[in-house]
């Protein structure tokens, strides 16, 4: 069956989400906010709720709230809120240790009972680097390098204790077996890390693995390590190209690509009839401020246009993919979409409001679930990175009214019937790289 991940941002992810009446002013800061969030997306049997994140304030805070929450902190709040879904929370390659990541990584796997994932990123932004005492992004190519090392690393933490280390001997007094606790003498080229951890194995092994960078480097990068993979595709011939070539190059790596799990982004705009629909859709881009737009078409794109531009095509800008050293694959996006299309400038503002450069599918809840079911059956998804225009309305009306027919359709659970992540997303545990190997029979 398809896989469903909610992706929780703040009042919603369009930029003028926080002008409706709905949305509260302080939510993105308030943990009830996003326990009534999780419980929706539980009731709604979904897979896992995600947050993405970055360490700088991200956006325009004159024109959207933008500030949020320390995600993995968040992450054990909700473990205490919910009961089967899974916790995703995005941490920086680029800006943490492997040792601290995995110790909070293996923490909320222990509280959760096996529900946590890590969304791996590398980070693109200036102002990130600013705040960690560089003038400037690392190098995209560095970056990804950087990443590999990282999770190999965390990966050795997260087997440094074996499954069954504990003796428990209170009449011999022999707590744990030493021999099955390990060392890893890590010496690389960015970390040296001798280890072991300070947190035994967790229930899923280790915290299930996901990536969002469909760059080249980030193709490859999840080919070796991603378990699932969030992704933003315009067309559905975008999107059967992209899981095509990353299943090609996951099994090139020699991995299982059915054991690899490719998300799509969708917003999501509902409406009982096709109007209102469109009418939701047209009362959210009116809303829109040109300002914040084209602040965050710059951060996209890296070309620089001014309200005297908005109804002029949005300019070459001179710049190759091969040479931006923040989101390469977001960058093509936005700006295939805009050649492609012909958009002037403020038709593609409009279009990037609700997800930057994420697709938008305006309809009513029978359209939606189309839409997901071709792309799920032609081979462009393993299911959907749901992404509300508007929170908490945009996902109470998915789960209401979109998640039903998708299950009267045989295309998604109507119970949960495992215990971890691991288990909704249908991936076995893995096997401890120091654990001695089963003779054979």
């Amino acid at each position: 069956m398809l896989h469903l991940n909610a992706f929780l941002m703040t009042v919603g992810h369009h930029e003028s989400a926080w002008r409706f009446p709905e949305s509260g002013l302080t939510a993105a800061w308030d943990v009830a906010h996003y326990r009534h969030l999780a419980r929706v997306a539980e009731r709604g049997r979904f897979d896992s709720v995600f947050f993405a994140d970055g360490p700088s304030l991200q956006g325009d805070v004159r024109h959207r709230p933008v500030g949020r929450l320390e995600p993995t902190t968040l992450l054990a709040a909700l473990a205490g809120a919910t009961e089967h879904i899974g916790l995703i929370a995005t941490a920086s390659t680029t800006y943490e240790e492997p040792y601290n990541l995995a110790r909070r990584f293996a923490t909320i796997d222990h509280i959760s009972g096996g529900r946590a994932g890590w969304n791996i990123v590398t980070t693109a932004g200036r102002e990130a680097a600013q705040n960690f005492g560089l003038d400037d992004v690392p190098a995209h190519r560095h970056r990804y390098e950087r990443a590999a090392e990282f999770v190999e690393v965390c990966l050795r933490l997260w087997d440094s204790w074996e499954d069954d280390f504990l003796l428990g001997d209170k009449e011999s007094g022999r707590y744990a077996d030493g021999d099955r606790i390990h060392t890893i003498d890590h010496i690389g080229r960015f970390f040296r890390v001798r280890g072991p951890l300070n947190v035994p194995r967790t229930p899923q092994g280790h915290p299930l693995l996901v990536q969002a960078g469909s760059s080249s480097d980030g193709r490859e990068f999840a080919a070796r390590y991603a378990e699932a993979v969030f992704t933003a595709q315009q067309t559905l011939a975008e999107g059967q190209a992209f899981y095509a070539d990353l299943k090609a190059r996951v099994a090139a790596a020699g991995r299982d690509p059915d054991l690899v799990k490719i998300l799509p982004g969708i917003v999501p705009v509902l409406g009982r009839t096709e109007a209102e629909a469109a009418e939701r859709a047209h009362e959210l881009e009116r809303l829109q401020v040109a300002e914040y737009g084209l602040r965050q078409l710059a951060s996209l794109t890296g070309i620089e246009v001014t309200e005297a531009d908005l109804d002029k095509p949005l300019p070459d800008g001179g710049v190759d993919v091969t040479e931006v050293q923040g989101a390469q694959s977001r960058f093509a996006l936005v700006t295939d979409l805009a050649r492609r299309e012909g958009l002037t400038v403020r038709q593609l503002l409009g279009r990037l409001g609700g997800g930057r450069g994420h697709r938008t599918v305006t309809g009513t809840p029978a359209g939606i679930a189309d839409t997901m079911e071709e792309w799920y059956t032609s081979g462009a998804a393993d299911g959907f990175n749901v992404m509300p225009p508007l929170l908490p309305s945009g996902l109470e009306e998915f789960v209401d009214h979109v998640v039903p027919i998708l299950q009267r359709r045989g295309l998604f659970r109507t119970a949960y019937t495992g215990s971890t992540l691991r288990d909704h997303y249908g991936l076995p545990r893995p096997a401890n790289r120091f654990a001695p190997t089963p003779a054979a029979p």
